[in-house]
């Protein structure tokens, strides 16, 4: 579909990406809402030289911005990728 880097937008470091990524070795990317899930896998694989295990997505719409308003709007509707890797494999974020 795209380039390897137009997949994986960002990486989330939230408090639940963090202990997600401690205990379970889940990592949470941010990703191109037209990306799938085989898309997702081969960008982590390659990007990062991990073995991915299995990739889980969600779509969440933008949200609503001036609402009282006749000339309201939204932010953009994104998608978040949870990639799991293999056991022993972890990825380093400096």
């Amino acid at each position: 579909m795209k380039d390897l880097f137009q997949v994986i937008d960002t990486i989330q470091l939230s408090e639940k990406a963090t202990i997600l990524s401690e205990e379970g070795n889940v990592y949470v990317f941010k990703v191109d809402p037209r990306a799938n899930k085989l898309e997702i896998k081969e960008a982590v694989e390659k990007l990062f030289s991990k073995k991915v295990v299995s990739v889980r997505t969600a779509n969440y719409q933008g949200k609503k911005k001036r609402e009282r308003r006749a000339d309201f709007g939204r932010t953009k509707s994104w998608k978040k990728a949870f990639v799991q890797l293999e056991e022993g494999e972890m990825i380093e974020f400096v």
